[in-house]
């Protein structure tokens, strides 16, 4: 659209040596639930012919 004005916006994360393992320790929460799920998934497709969505 003519006469919008576009506005970004930059934020920074310097989280202190306490919190610097949080994010670490969620992410590998996060990879271990989709391992899972991607493993359930696998095994009946391979088993069972079934998809699970």
């Amino acid at each position: 659209m003519p006469g919008t004005v576009t506005r970004a916006f930059g934020y920074r994360f310097d989280p202190t040596p306490g919190q610097a393992g949080e994010p670490a320790r969620a992410f590998g929460c996060v990879r271990l639930v989709y391992n899972m799920a991607l493993a359930a998934r696998t095994e009946a497709w391979i088993l069972r012919r079934e998809r699970i969505t």
